[in-house]
């Protein structure tokens, strides 16, 4: 059954001279046809199989004698040259003229309809492999935004499933190099591998040890191939700009939940399993039509909630299973999917995709913008949301930077209880270093909450919907 409600509309305008184009179908095909001597019987049974045939549809009711008669006289006088198109009225029920059947020959004559595909699905070159945390975007006109971008600019609620579901063996190839020169492939991790370059190595080791001495020890870490000095000292520094501001956010929180255990159990809810996971995952993959074109891996040794990457020229969407809470879960899809995903993508297609184009352009970097988008689409659909998580993050990095590694584990009790809990946070603010007994920080992380606050100062000013199309 054809659905086609432009040439249903052409159809009620024309009458029933259009109405009558399946009629000629039929008797051109008769006509054509060498009338045989066949029984009556036989007959109506092929003009019954052939009726159904044309009409594809709902079935009609079952012919009385007369009628078939009738039938056959109609047919004997096209046979015989005689037409009674618009003369003779049709018999038995009629069909809706939205639900004709439309000839195989007009439907071809008609255009295709155009579908705005990303630059990859029509055979032009793909993305360079890159940091799709730190986006870069040839020129194009195809735009990806998501759903939380439409939510910051409408009130209107989002639509869901934009896009096209695909088998996984189509996902998009992002290849090693541009105009057939390979990229020198890095000897450190670049961009979100940073973070999982800069896991302890003996990690479980040296929490059992600190746990064991009663919060008094400094843990030692080995790395399997410590950052150059460059990387660590760019992120030496703690900044103390935005101080007050994560203590008041983590001080409301407090006023209101009591504690954060209570507030991670509120807000977050159950931890959920592995298939839960997945599903919601899928789920979030389809309303953003990024069905076949994201990888989705589940672990439980990343230091950070998420991690986006490429991974065999695939992007590649980790989950840390231990933080994948039953209402903070689509908030970490946002995160990393909804907009460092779609920014990546969309920048690659941008005349500043490259370091150099940037330069030419004089654009700054992407952070702390980026991740202070993304922080935002990670809490803007929850029922309260609390900016709690980048607010203890930055006030963690600003001490550790003068603090050792149980120092500042003590520190921190006054907002975290959880010995657990106060240990990652420990542990992501102190990472990169060998000997947590030194004062030093890892800064990255107070990005989140200084590109929060520089957005939203900027909220009335800024289209959140360019800032997400154009990377």
């Amino acid at each position: 059954m054809v659905l086609d409600l432009g040439e249903n509309c052409m159809e009620r305008a024309n009458g029933e001279g259009m109405a009558a184009t399946g009629v000629d179908v039929q008797e051109s095909e008769s006509i054509s046809e060498k009338p045989k001597p066949v029984r009556a019987r036989a007959r109506t049974s092929s003009i019954t199989q052939r009726d159904r045939v044309l009409h594809n549809g709902p079935q009609a009711q079952p012919c009385t004698s007369s009628l078939v008669n009738k039938q056959l006289e109609q047919r004997a006088k096209c046979a015989a040259g005689g037409s009674s198109r618009g003369t003779e009225p049709s018999e038995g029920p009629q069909r809706p003229l939205s639900l004709e059947l439309k000839p195989q020959r007009l439907r071809a004559s008609q255009p295709d309809r155009k579908v705005v595909q990303p630059p990859w699905r029509c055979g032009a070159p793909s993305p360079p492999v890159r940091s799709l945390t730190s986006p870069s975007l040839g020129p194009g006109g195809w735009m990806r935004r998501s759903e939380s971008t439409c939510t910051m600019n409408t009130t209107a609620p989002p639509k869901a499933g934009r896009g096209r579901m695909r088998p996984a063996t189509s996902l998009p190839h992002i290849a090693r190099g541009m105009g057939g020169t390979p990229l020198a492939t890095p000897s450190t991790p670049r961009g979100p591998c940073l973070l999982v370059a800069l896991r302890p190595t003996n990690l479980e080791q040296e929490r059992q040890t600190f746990f064991q001495s009663d919060y008094k020890y400094e843990p030692q870490f080995e790395y399997t191939s410590p950052e150059p000095s460059s990387v660590l000292e760019k992120y030496k520094e703690g900044s103390g700009l935005f101080l007050s501001q994560a203590v008041g956010i983590m001080e409301c929180v407090l006023r209101k939940f009591g504690t954060y255990e209570n507030f991670e159990e509120v807000t977050g809810g159950s931890v959920l399993p592995k298939s839960r996971v997945w599903s919601t995952a899928r789920k979030y993959l389809q309303k953003e039509g990024c069905v076949g074109e994201v990888v989705v891996c589940l672990s439980d040794e990343l230091l950070s909630q998420a991690v986006m990457m490429v991974e065999s020229c695939r992007p590649t969407l980790t989950i840390n299973l231990s933080g994948a809470r039953q209402h903070w879960l689509e908030g970490m899809l946002r995160h990393e999917i909804g907009t460092h995903y779609l920014r990546g993508v969309n920048n690659s297609m941008q005349p500043w995709a490259t370091a150099v184009g940037r330069k030419q352009f004089g654009l700054k970097p992407a952070n702390p913008t980026e991740e202070g988008l993304a922080s935002l689409h990670s809490v803007l659909l929850r029922k309260q949301p609390f900016l709690w998580r980048a607010a203890l993050l930055y006030y963690t990095v600003y001490h550790a930077a003068n603090m050792s590694f149980s120092q500042l584990f003590s520190h921190i009790a006054r907002f975290v209880q959880d010995p657990a809990v106060r240990w990652e946070y420990c542990l992501r603010a102190k990472r990169g270093q060998t000997d947590t007994s030194k004062p030093g920080c890892f800064s990255k992380d107070q990005v989140y909450l200084d590109g929060i606050l520089r957005i939203l100062r900027h909220r009335r000013n800024i289209d959140f919907k360019m800032l997400t199309s154009l990377g």
